[in-house]
């Protein structure tokens, strides 16, 4: 059969684009190629002076940073440059390192190992392995921060990084979507300005290394009593810091909340959040989306939240009787309990590292205390709302198999019913692959989004299981 020319401009109009076709290897492009080895060049360089730790002055971290950051963003800009605008997620499932395959578990293992040593490794066992980097930073330390480097400076320089690199691919790919550019762009800047820079410079002048996107009860310390001396030892500063993360932790997170949903956060301003839109993007369509996940999730992210309520409420108690159980306030129980179990284990081990096996956001589905109070005042109090026109759904699933919190998004669709679920971020994303238009991010009356959101206490009871009525909601 001959093929004609219309059928030969529909091939080409759905043939994978280079994006697509690279993920797969199957790309050709000279300048891709050519970047991608500039990234590898930089990681050899940083395998070199890692290992030999013999990094001196700013060439070896300017070249480094320009290989690995400017070949990342440039890989990119030329993967998607050329392609139509518009989601495409074809072969997702057929490359290893998206779809749990042995690249996946290579890059899983990897992170986790390297969160492991950040966290763990201690001095007797000899020669750090993470000392060539913290040398290669140093004069970046010294220029913002006025004092030698350490691992936490070398994780927050290449958190920062991923997020600016990963964000240029994840601007890219959804650049036909104005909100998620806007909201790619946000994450980059809270994270480089706010999580960054900011607390470098209020080092550099002997501040507290405050971090401004961070508030309890996802950074407890900032109100926990031990820490607030150390504050408050940055004179008027530092009672400044104290005054915005109340305000930030009880006032504008239920306002905003109120007005917007968690996405404000979640999704805009959070660093954690900012690495999983970014760097976790090519592994979101892993969450699982059982019922079963979603018990699990409730369960546990609440536990987390009641955890650190009832130790706030136990130190300042404590605080408030003379110390009469820990001299130092209770610091050293808080880190070798939950700072262990929640900040170290839970929220980098398991939430970072864990990426590529169950998906990008583990620890916001499963573990933020943050997410939980935010998805308390999303799901009961809250205007925010994703709406659905069931009639256009043709039952594709790309919504629900992008959700990165592991929302069945279809079956709302296939019921016409709003999503209103305390674990979703308003990331957005379910709307921008649906083909047909069915999803739309929506702000309107709090109390018409669902069958009981006139009453949300007695919604909240009735969720909670001390009232038994049942109805839709």
């Amino acid at each position: 059969m001959t093929v004609t020319d219309p059928d030969v401009a529909l091939f080409e109009e759905l043939r994978p684009t280079a994006a697509q076709t690279f993920e797969a290897g199957q790309h050709k492009s000279l300048p891709v190629y050519f970047a991608w080895a500039a990234v590898n060049a930089g990681v050899v360089l940083l395998l070199f002076f890692g290992i030999t730790g013999s990094a001196s002055g700013w060439w070896p971290l300017l070249a480094i940073t320009t290989l690995l950051g400017g070949g990342g963003a440039a890989t990119a800009w030329l993967l998607y440059k050329d392609s139509t605008p518009g989601i495409k997620n074809h072969g997702v499932w057929f490359s290893g390192l998206n779809r749990r395959g042995w690249a996946g578990w290579i890059a899983g293992i990897g992170m986790t190992a390297f969160y492991c040593v950040l966290y763990w490794w201690k001095d007797g066992w000899g020669t750090h392995p993470l000392h060539g980097g913290v040398a290669i930073l140093e004069p970046l330390s010294q220029l913002l921060r006025g004092g030698p480097s350490d691992k936490w400076f070398l994780y927050g320089f290449a958190y920062t990084l991923a997020v600016l690199v990963f964000g240029v691919r994840m601007a890219m790919k959804y650049r036909h979507s104005r909100y998620h550019l806007i909201r790619t762009g946000s994450v980059a800047f809270f994270q480089l300005g706010f999580a960054f820079l900011l607390p470098g410079l209020l080092k550099q002048f002997s501040q507290a290394e405050f971090y401004f996107s961070y508030f309890w009860p996802l950074k407890p310390e900032y109100l926990l009593p031990f820490s607030i001396g150390w504050t408050i030892d940055g004179g008027s500063l530092g009672r400044a810091m104290i005054l915005w993360g109340a305000l930030a932790s009880f006032v504008a997170v239920p306002l905003l909340t109120y007005r917007f949903g968690k996405r404000w956060y979640c999704s805009w301003v959070c660093g954690c959040g900012g690495l999983a839109e970014t760097l976790g993007d090519p592994w979101r369509q892993l969450s699982d989306k059982s019922e079963r996940a979603w018990r699990i999730e409730r369960w546990m992210i609440h536990s987390v939240l009641v955890l650190i309520v009832f130790v706030t409420g136990l130190l300042w108690i404590h605080e408030a009787l003379g110390r009469p159980w820990w001299s130092d306030g209770g610091q050293a129980m808080y880190y070798k309990t939950y700072g262990f179990l929640i900040g170290a284990a839970f929220s980098g081990v398991i939430g970072v590292g864990f990426y590529p096996i169950m998906g990008s956001r583990v620890w916001c589905r499963f573990g933020c205390p943050q997410a939980a109070i935010l998805g308390l005042f999303q799901r009961f109090f809250s205007r925010f709302r994703i709406t659905t026109n069931g009639g256009q759904c043709i039952s594709c699933g790309n919504c629900s198999t992008y959700c990165e919190m592991g929302i069945d998004v279809r079956a709302y669709a296939q019921k016409e019913r709003n999503i209103v679920r305390a674990s979703c971020v308003g990331c957005g994303v379910c709307a921008a692959v649906c083909p047909r238009g069915v999803l739309k991010l929506e702000g309107g009356e709090r109390t018409d989004r669902f069958e009981g959101a006139d009453a949300p206490l007695h919604d909240m009871l009735r969720a909670m299981g001390v009232l038994r009525e049942d109805y839709d909601r």
